[in-house]
């Protein structure tokens, strides 16, 4: 890549011509196989990104943040002889690259032998790029982004006499394409656009002050919710919370909402991933072919969703991906392996380098009002914080917020509590899911119903 064709690949090009950007990127990638093998690499693999990002950020209705990126950057990996070296830069000018390799090649010779240490096998790679949908460019200039972020706050403000104050709105968008290369002879390109908006806002009366948020994130800028939506949105949660008081130590069953119980999923992802299981640190070790969850439940990964928040016709390691249960009927079917985790294992990879990609929970049949209602008296949680979980053990406790539900319907708000219990109980006794999906994100499920854990609450 010359240096003027460097300079003439610019935002314009990204927005509005991704395949002459895509072309600089495999000629940079394709320079880097061809200059590692060269100096005696026995593989090699690199990633080449161009990304655009803008935010705009506002609050009380003046404008505070007005942020534009754009950002390039290489990384490349070295095999030799299995040892490992790499080594990354944002100078994309020839003479740089060159340098980027050679220092990935020196640091190769003075690292020990890895036996799990090399590229993918190159017949899994991917040979079918499907179109996902998933790349949607909008030129937005920042003052269209700062009056959208001004809409939503103002929307929110007017929502409740009671919302007192406000930490601000913000709208973003970001593009980017990608090319990961290696030397099998792959290459794939991969191009997506991302648009979020939130507003976080604080309300206040005689007991106290609250705070709280809403937010969207869609591929294209028109599936966003409207500002309206948004503000009245961040209002509307806002103010439910006044009058938060806390609840008595005891055990209860517990409603996970939405936007956490895909963070309890999560745990258990995380605890199938390869990393934690061939360091031992996972409270799921040999756990495949055992029953995780309950019988009605499974999680499937579908990687090839259209327009969906993590979608990709290949994995960080060139690997095709497919669509393929995690979990089946309650059972764990398989592990979470990129290639060098399963080489570390004695198994086969399941294209996961990098993470799980779109991991929806299958057996959802009750609206939230029909769990509460199930839940009978208990909480539903909809706020976590702190790092109260621990993979290794299982052990979870962790802060929270949200509200307490009386012969199935919410009574009050509650804040200052924590939530207590082991993943595989949890998880194994969980008693039905909400058919309330969140789809924005990379783990799609409803709200999660656990038949009792211990809450902590006033006087301890």
């Amino acid at each position: 890549m010359s240096n003027t064709e460097l300079k003439n690949s610019g935002i314009d090009a990204l927005l509005h011509d991704p395949d002459r950007e895509a072309d600089l990127l495999i000629d940079i990638a394709t320079r880097v196989i061809d200059h590692a093998r060269a100096g005696g690499a026995d593989q090699a693999e690199v990633t080449v990104t161009s990304s655009l990002a803008r935010e705009a950020g506002v609050r009380l209705g003046e404008i505070e943040t007005l942020e534009e990126a754009r950002d390039r950057g290489v990384r490349v990996t070295v095999y030799s002889q299995q040892c490992v070296g790499s080594a990354s830069t944002g100078d994309l000018r020839a003479d740089a690259i060159d340098e980027t390799v050679d220092r990935a090649l020196a640091i190769a010779r003075y690292t020990q032998p890895d036996r799990a240490a090399g590229l993918a096998e190159a017949a899994l790679m991917a040979e079918s790029f499907p179109d996902l949908d998933l790349w949607h460019p909008s030129d937005l200039a920042l003052e269209v982004l700062a009056a959208r972020a001004q809409e939503i706050e103002k929307a929110g403000r007017a929502a409740d006499e009671r919302i007192a104050n406000s930490e601000g709105a913000s709208v973003s968008t970001e593009a980017g394409v990608a090319v990961y290369a290696n030397s099998h002879g792959f290459i794939g390109t991969s191009r997506g656009t991302r648009y979020s908006q939130s507003c976080v806002l604080i309300a206040h009366d005689e007991a106290g002050m609250q705070r709280d948020y809403d937010y969207d994130t869609a591929r294209t800028f028109d599936a966003l919710a409207s500002p309206e939506s948004t503000g009245r949105g961040a209002a509307d949660r806002t103010v439910r919370r006044l009058g938060a008081r806390r609840i008595p130590t005891g055990k209860v069953p517990v409603l996970f909402a939405p936007e956490v119980s895909r963070g309890l999923l999560g745990h258990l992802v995380g605890a199938v991933s390869g990393g934690n299981l061939y360091r031992r640190s996972s409270f799921l070790l040999n756990a495949a072919g055992e029953r995780v969850m309950p019988a009605w439940a499974s999680l499937v990964e579908r990687p090839h969703l259209p327009r969906a928040a993590k979608s990709s016709a290949f994995d960080g390691d060139g690997v095709a991906t497919r669509e393929s249960p995690l979990v089946s009927e309650g059972v764990l079917d398989r592990y979470v392996l990129s290639s060098y985790s399963a080489r570390r294992l004695g198994l086969d990879t399941t294209a996961n380098a990098g993470g799980v990609r779109n991991l929806e929970l299958i057996g959802a049949d009750r609206s939230r009002d029909q769990l509460m209602r199930e839940l009978g008296t208990g909480v539903m949680v909809t706020e976590l914080m702190g790092q109260g979980v621990n993979l290794v053990t299982g052990d979870y406790s962790r802060g929270a917020a949200g509200f307490w539900i009386d012969n199935g319907q919410i009574a009050w708000p509650v804040e200052e509590i924590t939530i207590a219990g082991h993943l595989r109980d949890m998880l194994g006794h969980l008693r039905a899911a909400g058919t309330d999906v969140d789809t924005r994100h990379n783990i799609r499920t409803g709200s999660l119903l656990v038949d009792e854990m211990t809450v902590a609450g006033a006087g301890d």
